[in-house]
């Protein structure tokens, strides 16, 4: 039983809905659900999709850029509904192909359509055909084509079987079908051209799926982007005198483009701005493991907030390593020199608070942000303990300390040098912060801090995996030793350093 099916253009626009008998609830919420964390992302190459109790499958027209989608329980077993999906879309497009063509999706629209008895036909026969699989029992050995081959049958002759002849009729049947095919589509009709196509598209795929690991892409992520970027082609139309090659070279570039570029834009300084207007601090909080530089690019973000006029308030949370404070109070001294009171009324432009060690680390957040609160200091940057994500304890006090304070904003700190690695500390870190909050709704990692970039040369691939895995941006790079090192990310020049050969 089916709780809806919709058929929508990649701009949004619903064509046409069917909901289920019984179903009140509308189906808008799963389905934009499936657009962010499923086409958005980059993802169409696996086109199942899970939201609360719905299993999702959704099939792409590239050609019209139109996008179906199928829903219903997830504890159900449908095994007609692959098959179902690929029947509707040929169907429709199949059948509204000249309207579609000629008018486009918004004024294909405007025009009184009828596809719902088309589309209960079709759901019939899935449903029929499902149960007659169902029940279809299993052959005797004495029943199956087993049975009767001989030991003759078995021999393999030299010259002149009918299989070669046949295979050579086929292979003329195919060269005369493909003289007829359509120049210029990806997506070819005949045997032959298929093969070509898709052994030359599988080897180019291949290859750059390579090029993305050796660039510090994580191996299944490379992976799962190029078959995205497979899916995406096919029904496209190429130009007359564009090659496979650049053609899948091209959409993967786009892809990259896409996952770099924030979903929701991170505007720090206007949101500061927003939080002075009521009062009270703007509060981010740094999470990361051991070593990868939190304290630092804690101070770097710290000057970068008094070069635009805020005053920081440092809170010192990371209670568990030996001369965490001390490091952040020489951090405070140098950036209060590069920044005289006399520039910021008479007050330091950073200050820290501290309560030492072996503390309660999100008492001490709270105690901080009261404090900010009180004596007017525009922003309040935590600085948590380094911890592998795999420790228990110590994620279990990060969870607390975010659930608790509720922070405007928290960073994750990762190195660009790494891959695999990243994306096991990314999902880590989220599962941790989801299974240790004690909340039906976890606050989760909101952005990336992305460390050490100046170091990788071309070997960029870490963005990507950890953008792909979260969903989340990456709001700042640190580019060097120095506090004004620190950089938007720029998506363009961090994929053309991942396209090079």
């Amino acid at each position: 039983m089916l709780d809806f099916f919709a058929i929508f253009s990649k701009g949004g626009i619903v064509l046409w809905c069917f909901q289920g008998a019984g179903v009140a609830e509308s189906f808008t919420g799963p389905v934009n659900a499936l657009i962010r964390a499923v086409i958005l992302q980059e993802r169409s190459g696996n086109n199942s999709f899970t939201h609360n109790a719905l299993s999702l499958k959704c099939k792409l027209d590239n050609e019209f850029e139109l996008v179906f989608v199928v829903g219903f329980q997830k504890i159900l077993t449908l095994t007609y509904v692959d098959k179902f999906i690929d029947d509707v879309q040929l169907h429709f497009r199949d059948r509204y192909k000249n309207e579609l063509e000629q008018r486009g999706a918004l004024k294909f629209l405007l025009n009184n359509f009828e596809f719902g008895d088309d589309f209960r036909r079709l759901l019939r026969e899935a449903e029929g055909s499902s149960k007659a699989k169902a029940s279809v029992s299993m052959r005797t050995f004495n029943e199956s084509q087993k049975s009767q081959k001989t030991v003759k049958s078995m021999i393999e002759t030299k010259d002149g079987d009918k299989s070669k002849e046949q295979g050579g009729k086929k292979s003329k049947n195919a060269k005369k079908e493909g003289e007829k095919c359509e120049r210029g589509l990806i997506k070819e009709t005949t045997y032959e051209s298929q093969w070509l196509f898709r052994s030359y598209r599988f080897v180019n795929i291949t290859v750059l799926s390579f090029l993305l690991f050796t660039k510090n892409v994580a191996a299944e992520i490379a992976s799962q982007l190029c078959n995205s970027v497979a899916k995406k082609l096919e029904g496209k139309v190429m130009g007359t005198f564009t090659t496979v090659a650049s053609t899948v070279k091209q959409a993967l570039q786009d892809s990259l483009v896409q996952i770099l570029q924030p979903k929701r834009r991170v505007d720090i300084l206007r949101d500061v701005l927003e939080a002075r207007s009521q009062r009270k601090p703007f509060v981010i909080t740094f999470c990361g493991v051991n070593g990868v530089g939190k304290s630092t690019n804690l101070a770097k973000i710290s000057y970068w907030l008094i070069e635009n006029g805020f005053t920081v308030l440092i809170a010192a949370c990371d209670t568990f390593r030996a001369g965490a404070v001390e490091q952040l109070r020489t951090h405070q001294r140098r950036l209060n020199s590069l920044h005289p009171p006399e520039k910021h009324g008479g007050q330091p432009a950073v200050q820290l608070f501290e309560k030492g060690y072996g503390k309660d680390a999100a008492g001490i957040a709270m105690e901080a942000i009261a404090f900010a609160r009180n004596q007017g200091f525009d922003v309040v940057l935590i600085d948590t303990a380094g911890r592998m994500q795999d420790n228990g304890p110590l994620m279990t006090a990060l969870a607390k300390l975010i659930t608790v304070n509720t922070p405007d904003l928290v960073l994750f700190v990762g190195e660009a040098l790494v891959g695999n690695e990243a994306v096991d500390q990314l999902v880590k870190f989220n599962q941790a912060l989801a299974d240790h909050s004690k909340t039906d709704k976890p606050r989760l990692i909101d952005g990336i801090v992305l460390t050490k970039f100046d170091t990788i040369d071309d070997k960029v691939g870490a963005a990507i995996s950890m953008t792909y895995i979260t969903g989340q941006p990456i709001v700042f790079v640190g580019t060097g030793q120095t506090y004004s090192d620190l950089r938007s990310l720029n998506a363009r020049a961090v994929v053309s350093a991942l396209m090079k050969a």
